[in-house]
């Protein structure tokens, strides 16, 4: 088991403190999206420029994720969670207070930084802290507050700036991470990995290959995807993420152990995990512009309509996660993506320039509750999947996936709603949302199917400890 400094806190502070912390980093995603005309009004910048509000925090959050996590297990997952989250906090003053574009691009990169380091503690510092008994509900109050967060973003960026200022969308974090900071250094036990050195050149090629490829993704819709640098960057991520796998196959403390892949239930979740994210950031990032774009609500407006949507997790995740404790994960995940799929495909259906909000109203509860049944056991699989000493990576690596996720739905739905239709009127903006959204449902869909290949919970067995009954193939083996 991790090392852990005893009585240091209570299983409600854990779940409290890194809740709020990974609802601001997950919140930060999307949060830009409708403040960007504010932003281009008072800062100035061209199209490309406003993009890369956006897309730097992206960038370095998904580079960044897996090696924070690993700095964790070495250094002490309590102490770098609190160092994350100062970063983020200072990042979030600079960028209300910047003064130009580019130095609101570089606090965004700086922030993504911080959060890459924070988040994937997060889940480690929880399941440390909760009997196993109960890490099921205790993740599904997590995931209903990072799925909310991920999912409210547009609404949040654009009623503050619609009310008070586009500064606020980052004045908000300040408060938060002031209080958080003092509460984690109290209330948190502090826990290691393994205690192996870092793999310095499993950082680099990790890094490196997430950087080109989120780079590629991320300039590919705008520069084209035939283009020189996109190309380059896509390649030479590949490039260095083959090199990634060759060395830590071979490598006798690699930062990620290939044979964590060997588990079903670890392959199934992060492959069910990066199609998910894939299906769901690319239909928020269209569906939040069409509501205001094509139907004519206002940021706020187009938010509390999509509440059905958004706000479902904070309902049902709970629930969620009791059921994974009783039935196991994968059914529950596997009826979450299903139901996701078919709300997204029943949107694509149902979707025109004078949609009545009634006729989509089903399809934002049924997409809700689907996001909702993911989230707590999706986590719950990911942690019972490894070691103990291994779970700060392996979430590092999930948070990694699922970013990288993101970052492909956008760009490959941004490209099909792109060359099927476009800004030009709404009918236009309809002819390329609608196949989008049915490729988004098909990706969530095969994130479904490939939560059947997982597993499923064995009977118990008289005297059986619960790691054994709930894990996967690894625990099985270290057990």
């Amino acid at each position: 088991m991790p090392q852990q400094t005893a009585g240091r806190g209570s299983a409600a502070w854990a779940l409290v403190i890194t809740s709020v912390a990974g609802f601001m980093a997950a919140l930060d995603n999307l949060v830009v999206t409708t403040a960007l005309p504010s932003i281009r009004e008072d800062l100035g910048g061209a199209l490309h420029d406003l993009e890369w509000t956006v897309s730097a925090y992206t960038l370095t959050f998904a580079v960044l994720l897996m090696f924070g996590a690993a700095l964790g297990d070495r250094f002490g997952r309590r102490r770098l969670f609190i160092a994350g989250l100062a970063v983020f906090t200072g990042a979030s003053a600079a960028a209300a207070m910047a003064p130009g574009i580019d130095s609101l691009i570089a606090a965004r990169a700086v922030q993504g930084a911080g959060a890459a380091v924070m988040m994937p503690l997060t889940l480690t510092l929880l399941t440390a802290a909760v009997p196993e008994a109960r890490r099921g509900m205790a993740y599904g109050i997590w995931g209903a507050v990072n799925g909310l967060a991920v999912a409210s973003g547009p609404l949040v960026g654009g009623s503050l700036t619609e009310h008070i200022s586009w500064q606020w969308i980052f004045w908000l974090n300040v408060p938060l991470g002031l209080l958080l900071i003092p509460l984690a250094r109290l209330r948190l036990a502090e826990s290691h990995g393994t205690g192996a050195p870092l793999d310095l050149l499993g950082t680099l090629l990790a890094s490196g290959g997430l950087f080109g490829i989120v780079y590629g993704l991320v300039r590919g819709p705008v520069d084209g995807w035939t283009g020189t640098v996109v190309l380059t960057a896509l390649f030479a991520g590949s490039a260095l993420l083959v090199g990634f796998v060759r060395h830590s196959i071979r490598a006798r403390n690699p930062m990620l152990p290939m044979r964590l892949f060997r588990s079903r239930a670890f392959s199934g979740i992060n492959a069910a995990s990066l199609l998910m994210f894939l299906g769901m950031f690319g239909s928020i990032f269209l569906l939040s512009q069409y509501m205001q774009g094509v139907l004519g609500y206002s940021p706020t407006e187009a938010g509390l309509r999509m509440l059905p949507w958004t706000g479902m997790p904070m309902l049902v995740a709970p629930i969620a996660g009791i059921l994974s404790d009783r039935i196991g994960g994968r059914p529950v995940v596997a009826a979450g993506l299903f139901l996701q799929a078919l709300g997204l495909g029943h949107l694509a259906v149902v979707a025109t320039a004078e949609a009545s909000y009634a006729s989509q109203l089903p399809a934002l509860v049924i997409s809700g509750v689907g996001m909702a049944l993911f989230f707590a056991p999706a986590s719950n699989l990911v942690m019972s999947s490894v070691r103990p000493k291994e779970q700060g990576i392996a979430s590092g690596a999930n948070n990694a996936l699922r970013e990288v996720g993101g970052a492909l739905g956008v760009a490959i739905m941004a490209s099909i709603f792109s060359a099927q239709g476009g800004y030009e009127s709404a009918r236009s903006f309809v002819d390329g949302m609608r196949p989008a959204l049915v490729t988004g449902s098909a990706a969530v869909a095969l994130a479904g199917i490939a939560t059947l290949f997982i597993p499923g919970r064995r009977p118990t067995r008289p005297g059986e400890p619960p790691a054994v009954r709930t894990a996967g193939p690894v625990l099985e083996k270290a057990s």
